[in-house]
């Protein structure tokens, strides 16, 4: 592990040295790119140089071990303990610094949701999500924008998808995919009898152009007048747009916007990063299982979480991890599940790479 961050290291100190060029300074689009990469790379060397340092007052406390002084001895001793448990967390933290990164990691994503099993009580619960994770979003500073819905009479969402923009969204978002289980005395229920239903989440990084080739001539565009709510331009002009991928058989539509074109726009977004998830999915089948079992399979049928409102409590099912926060988790609280689904699968992978 030392060999190839010595390596990592070797990069920095060559990086600082390209920037500080008369030439690349005059370059930006070098400059940038070599900024980029210092950027990626300083986490690990900050961490590292923490390391060698915490290990320079281990040796210094050591030599002071043979003082005649007892008392001496004696605090040396306590402060090569509390030094090397501070050492064994640095290490811990350069293997996950270590980790291949997951190129998406950094991408906005479109967040879907669906009802599920459940009927109304499940479309009621899906706008209960919707608000949850734009809550958790306003939290983290990041902008959201609905691309599409699909909403009921009584405020439940039959189906969403918002755009999240921010810092590494996806990285703090990609373990959401899953069926998100409610279990709940529903309002119409005259006998207090708790009814179970289910919501489905997709997390999908946003495709850029660059990340997936569309032709033009494998689509079919239709346009049609819009439905539901939306105001006075609905059912008058043609504004909603449907989009059909001919190869894979995807179908998009949206009809949110007054303006067909930024409908089409809105719609080729979430066609782009369909497409991108296909391929992905498509690569991770090629995954040997075990390497499978180590990330999760990411299949959207698997129940991840149960939300149990008479005992306040939530379960995450792939940790085991049972809190008793549900109102706070609702209000945007998310971190309490994420922070310790992130440490599972770093531990997993960890283990992974180590052969252990």
């Amino acid at each position: 592990m030392f060999g190839k961050i010595r390596e990592i290291e070797h990069r920095y100190n060559e990086l600082e040295g390209n920037m500080a060029r008369p030439e690349v300074l005059r370059d930006r689009k070098v400059y940038q790119e070599y900024a980029r990469e210092h950027s990626m790379l300083t986490p690990i060397i900050t961490a590292f140089r923490k390391y060698r340092s915490v290990q320079g007052e281990i040796e210094s406390n050591r030599s002071l071990l043979d003082d005649p002084d007892q008392d001496m001895i004696k605090l040396a001793r306590e402060e090569i303990n509390s030094l090397t448990s501070t050492l064994t967390g640095l290490e811990k933290n350069l293997k996950i610094l270590l980790l291949p990164k997951d190129p998406n990691d950094d991408k906005n994503i479109l967040l879907e949701i669906r009802a599920g099993t459940g009927g109304e009580e499940a479309a009621l619960f899906a706008g209960d999500l919707f608000r949850m994770y734009c809550h958790y979003a306003e939290m983290k500073g990041w902008k959201t924008e609905i691309l599409s819905q699909n909403a009921t009479g009584i405020g439940g969402l039959k189906e969403i998808i918002i755009l999240f923009e921010g810092q590494m969204v996806y990285s703090r978002l990609k373990y959401e995919s899953g069926v998100h289980r409610v279990q709940r005395v529903p309002e119409t229920e005259a006998q207090g009898r708790i009814h179970t239903s289910a919501v489905t989440v997709a997390v999908l990084p946003e495709a850029e152009v660059i990340d997936v080739e569309i032709n033009p001539e494998e689509l079919r565009i239709d346009v049609y007048r819009s439905s539901g709510h939306g105001g006075q331009h609905v059912n008058t002009t043609d504004s909603a747009v449907r989009i059909t991928h001919l190869p894979t058989g995807l179908v998009v539509t949206c009809q949110d916007e007054k303006s067909q074109h930024k409908n089409k726009a809105k719609a080729m977004k979430v066609l782009r990063s369909r497409l991108l998830d296909l391929q992905q999915a498509d690569q991770q089948s090629k995954i040997s299982e075990e390497r499978k079992r180590m990330v999760g399979t990411g299949d959207r049928s698997e129940r991840i979480r149960t939300y149990n409102f008479p005992q306040g409590r939530t379960t995450d099912h792939r940790i085991g991890l049972t809190l008793y926060k549900l109102g706070s988790i609702l209000q945007g609280d998310l971190d309490l599940i994420i922070d310790p689904l992130i440490t599972h699968f770093q531990t997993e992978a960890m283990k992974k790479n180590t052969g252990n």
